[in-house]
């Protein structure tokens, strides 16, 4: 659980709402709530399976997660 009020503890989650409200939110108008929530779903499907993401070596998070699960476990 993060502190109140401290956005640096949970810095990605907080990276990805600034992109939806910047690159999505604050460019639209919606007619309604219905609009509105299509679009922003529709920007998170783009942002996770086109979007390449530099931290995760400029690869979409899909693919990324698709690799990782490729991987065999080092759990046992």
């Amino acid at each position: 659980m993060s502190r109140v009020g401290n956005p640096y503890d949970n810095a990605y989650a907080e990276s990805f709402i600034k992109a939806v409200k910047f690159e999505e939110v604050y460019q639209t108008e919606y007619e309604n709530y219905r609009e509105a929530y299509a679009c922003i779903e529709r920007f998170i499907n783009l942002y996770n399976g086109k979007r390449l993401h530099s931290s995760l070596g400029y690869i979409p998070p899909d693919e990324f997660e698709e690799k990782l699960m490729k991987q065999p476990s080092t759990l046992s």
